[in-house]
């Protein structure tokens, strides 16, 4: 179970780098990584998060999972707003504007080129997991009055988190809070 990085830890705004080899240790990271996004009740976790650098997310919707290597979106179609939650920003929430279809190019956790088409919430997780890979979070595309007060509300929360890291116990039960039924990616 690895800690997940929150909101003011440095390693959220960089851009990552290539992967070049996929090794034991990348297999590994691949394995822990979902089992982290697991316990967090997500549905996708960029390495980042994890605190670690290379382009590599793995992402679940609707029991598939995925891992994606050096992603990059290759089309978008259409679009479509909806509210968006992150497992390094808990509790927050905001409507964010993203493409309603997508098609992925990525290697897989074997090295073999995955060519991934994606649409509604399929495609705004991997669009956020990408953005993790280059250093962006999704209130980067709230409103200034919106992010601001996101950041205003996490500014009383972060506290709670010492280091800028956010400690997971295995496997802890889900909490549903029906005014925010997404899940955070």
């Amino acid at each position: 179970m690895l800690p997940i990085y929150v909101l003011g830890a440095p390693i959220l705004r960089v851009e990552t780098e290539i992967v070049t080899e996929i090794t034991d240790e990348l297999q590994s990271l691949i394995d822990n990584m979902f089992e982290t996004m697991y316990a967090a009740q997500g549905i996708g976790l960029a390495a980042p998060q994890v605190g670690r650098s290379e382009r590599l997310a793995v992402v679940d919707v609707d029991n598939n999972p995925l891992v994606i290597i050096n992603p990059e979106i290759v089309e978008r179609e259409g679009k479509e707003r909806a509210e968006e939650a992150c497992l390094s920003i808990p509790e927050i929430y905001g409507d964010v504007d993203r493409a309603k279809h997508v098609v992925v190019r990525a290697l897989d956790r074997h090295g073999a080129q995955q060519e991934i088409v994606a649409a509604d919430l399929f495609a705004r997780c991997l669009q956020h997991e990408i953005d993790h890979l280059h250093g962006r979070l999704f209130i980067d595309y709230l409103s200034y009055l919106k992010r601001r007060t996101a950041l205003a509300r996490w500014e009383t929360m972060k506290a709670e988190y010492t280091d800028n890291l956010r400690y997971l116990r295995p496997l802890e039960e889900p909490v549903h809070d029906p005014a925010h039924p997404e899940p955070e990616m």
